[in-house]
């Protein structure tokens, strides 16, 4: 297995805390929990927003943010990246100005975990988006990377209580991103994408979180032609998910997947009573619901 590009660190002491409290027998127990902290986001000389985050990969976290809340164009040139961990805010310096004072006045909140926003213009360029026609995936490929990204170094696995992303091509994990937040983790993955020149077509991205509405419109913002989650759908999530022309599969756990839009990119190359179940210790939040066998 190759090694993805990046990864959380859970040994990282700044991600994680140690607590004492009783378990269900009344015995004194050690636990891993999981730090939640502001992180306040500038645009040039402009506060937009102050998100809470674990705190790693700050700079990718902002930048990917401003991208898929179209605040900052793909063809910018992002000439500085501040992060002060004491003030816990991070500017974004871009060599064209910019003012976004109307556009912050138009902010909805949505579903996602630890109050995700997007604001009042988003759609206008949705529906002008064209995802890779080429990119397939086959179902080998899904089975690889659902146990692959389930055997990955996680804080989930050491404290539970986050949610994980993954950018894939073919049967290779590239990056995973984990945080309090799906909508962060997705974003930071957007930010190293940016930063580093990662092409969108004929990538995957993996989602432990539900396929909402939000995490429809910031895959497809990042030109991400195939999006998979662990977890289920919205109504709305799968009908964005169809105009787009984004292969939505949700329910994916071991040998189990439902495909509810771009099904035309799925090729069936394996025999799913070959693929293997996830241990339980490797389980996440919706991986124990009901699924017809």
């Amino acid at each position: 297995m190759s090694v993805p590009l990046l990864l959380p660190d859970p040994d990282d002491p700044r991600l994680t805390q140690t607590v004492t409290g009783l378990d269900h027998e009344g015995r004194r127990v050690e636990a891993a929990i999981v730090h939640e902290r502001p992180l306040t986001l500038f645009l040039n000389g402009q506060e937009i927003v102050t998100v809470m985050t674990i705190g790693d990969y700050p700079a990718y976290l902002a930048i990917g943010y401003l991208l898929n809340q179209n605040m900052l164009r793909p063809d910018d040139e992002v000439v500085g990246v501040e992060h002060d961990e004491d003030l816990q805010a991070v500017v974004v310096r871009t060599r064209r100005p910019t003012d976004y004072e109307a556009k912050l006045q138009r902010k909805v909140r949505t579903s996602g975990c630890a109050q995700g926003t997007v604001f009042g213009d988003l759609m206008e360029s949705f529906g002008s988006v064209r995802l890779d026609p080429a990119a397939e995936l086959r179902t080998s490929w899904l089975y690889g990377l659902l146990k692959t990204i389930n055997t990955l170094p996680s804080l989930y696995l050491k404290a539970g209580a986050i949610h994980g992303c993954a950018l894939c091509e073919g049967d290779r994990v590239l990056l995973y991103m984990e945080d309090v937040g799906r909508h962060n983790a997705v974003d930071k993955i957007a930010g190293y994408m940016f930063r580093h020149d990662i092409a969108p077509e004929g990538k995957i991205f993996y989602t432990t979180g539900r396929l909402t509405s939000e995490m429809v419109i910031k895959t497809v913002q990042m030109r991400i032609p195939i999006l998979i989650s662990r977890s289920g759908f919205t109504a709305w999530g799968v009908e964005l998910a169809r105009e787009a022309g984004l292969t939505l599969i949700g329910r994916a756990r071991g040998r189990r997947f439902l495909a509810l839009s771009g099904e035309h990119r799925l090729r069936f190359d394996a025999d799913p009573h070959q693929a293997t179940e996830e241990e339980r210790r490797h389980q996440r939040k919706a991986s124990l619901a009901d699924v017809d066998e």
